[in-house]
């Protein structure tokens, strides 16, 4: 009789959960077919309580990347409507009515959460109650910490626990450790610091990467002090550390965050003049410098440039490409670049088109403009109200 009592319990809690996820549905979801429909709610529901409800009913896990991604979104939307006490009630729940949940992986995943949450001091208790959920630390578990300070922007906690917390706790430090550590003083503006965690590695024996030495580049740059640029560039070669597309790629992007785009493409310059292929994320930097600075010609220039050497296609560089121009009034443009897009199956934001659709109507090209809004009602059923509202806006 108990047994049964139970398998009834499971099943109507079962298909409450079902409800949530997939009202119209009679047949039980697949793990991945409740992480795919709980995405799909958690993207435009609002209500705090109800986002909580739809990550229980999906029942998700850190070991699937699709449920991170969930976790993720969750988080942000409780974080931007400030209910942070609905942050705190997913995961501590999680942490304690889940035991497949009781294992490092999760506590990082939290920690990390909470982080994104701006919620360090939760992401610190988590980290010193691993004990009390029988979990062993390890620097996996000291990494999520300090980076979860970085998240939350609380540089002096990250410097506090990397020097603390490794004796504490009796965990050695490794080379993303030390990454870390070196992200936060350049965030916080302190990239001079730097020198004596590299000081720190090379007594420890920990040998920097690239990632480290680009970390310090950006935040130099950050910070204007382009001597120590050349300084860490030296330290680069000293240690066999290949100068390669992905250090270019970090330098052209400071430069142009600082307006010096035209130093940035310098840069290109010499990387072309080095036989180095640049990539999609070159171009990217470089035309969104350009685009900032309001150089278009520039930056269509560019764009001809990176279609030509045939570099692998990033939609990014087309939208934002597109944007500019529909913000410059270069509609015309702007409309081939629309059509290479739609070539690719890639489309822009809605504002986007609606402001393009609007400029060509202002420009006496009213086919095309009709054109473009019949085809975004083929693509997006769903937003046939809205872009029927646009072609009635146009001119007859």
């Amino acid at each position: 009789m108990a047994h049964l009592s139970r398998l009834c319990r499971r099943f109507i809690f079962s298909r409450h959960y079902s409800s949530i996820l997939a009202p119209e549905s009679t047949a039980p979801l697949t793990s991945k077919q409740k992480s795919r429909a709980a995405l799909s709610l958690l993207k435009t529901e609002k209500n705090p309580d109800r986002i909580v409800e739809i990550c229980q009913a999906a029942s998700l896990t850190p070991d699937s990347s699709l449920d991170r991604v969930a976790f993720s979104v969750a988080v942000s939307k409780l974080t931007e409507s400030q209910h942070f006490d609905s942050v705190r009630s997913l995961l501590e729940d999680l942490k304690t009515s889940r035991p497949d949940l009781q294992n490092e992986r999760f506590i990082c995943k939290a920690i990390i959460l909470y982080g994104r949450a701006t919620m360090h001091d939760h992401a610190i208790r988590s980290f010193k109650e691993m004990d009390e959920l029988g979990i062993r630390r390890t620097v996996k578990s000291l990494n999520a910490l300090l980076y979860a300070c970085v998240l939350a922007d609380k540089h002096d906690e990250v410097n506090r626990i990397f020097r603390e917390f490794p004796k504490i706790y009796g965990i050695t430090p490794d080379l993303e450790t030390y990454n870390t550590v070196i992200k936060a003083f350049c965030d916080s503006g302190s990239s001079s610091s730097v020198y004596a965690v590299l000081d720190e590695m090379e007594r420890k024996r920990v040998k920097p990467n690239a990632t480290s030495y680009t970390t310090l580049l950006a935040g130099f740059y950050k910070e204007e002090k382009y001597e120590d640029v050349g300084k860490v560039l030296d330290l680069m070669k000293k240690n066999d550390i290949r100068i390669g597309v992905s250090t270019y790629n970090v330098r052209i992007q400071s430069l142009c965050k600082l307006k010096k785009s035209s130093e940035a493409k310098a840069l290109l310059e010499g990387m072309l003049s080095k036989n180095m292929k640049p990539n999609s994320h070159t171009y990217y930097h470089l035309i969104y410098g350009f685009c900032k600075e309001g150089n278009l010609a520039e930056a269509k220039r560019l764009f001809e440039d990176m279609e030509k050497r045939g570099c692998p296609e990033d939609s990014n560089c087309y939208f934002t490409l597109i944007y500019y121009l529909v913000l410059g009034g270069d509609f015309d443009s702007a409309l081939k670049i629309y059509k290479k897009c739609m070539e690719r199956d890639w489309i822009p934001t809605f504002t986007t088109m609606k402001t393009l659709v609007n400029g060509l109507a202002s420009i006496s090209k009213i086919e095309e403009a009709r054109e473009i809004v019949g085809k975004m009602k083929e693509k997006f059923p769903n937003c046939e109200k809205m872009w029927q509202e646009v072609e009635n806006g146009l001119p007859q």
